[in-house]
């Protein structure tokens, strides 16, 4: 899943924390959970429930902060 390509259908309260947060490369379990709620797709979580983001959308997160 890419977030760049879903940001758009992302909760406000979602979109904020992944600003706030631009260099998390691991989604903790809640964040995970709502978002694959949100974009309908299941994100590929580990053992206790959480994501790791990409490269690509770590930069892309971050070119929102800029």
């Amino acid at each position: 899943m890419n977030l760049k390509d879903r940001w758009s259908s992302l909760d406000p309260a979602i979109k904020q924390w992944l600003v706030d947060n631009p260099g998390c490369q691991i989604l903790p379990r809640t964040i995970a959970a709502v978002i694959s709620k949100e974009s309908g797709e299941n994100l590929a979580t580990g053992q206790h429930g959480e994501a790791a983001i990409s490269r690509e959308d770590q930069d892309f997160i971050r070119s929102i902060v800029k």
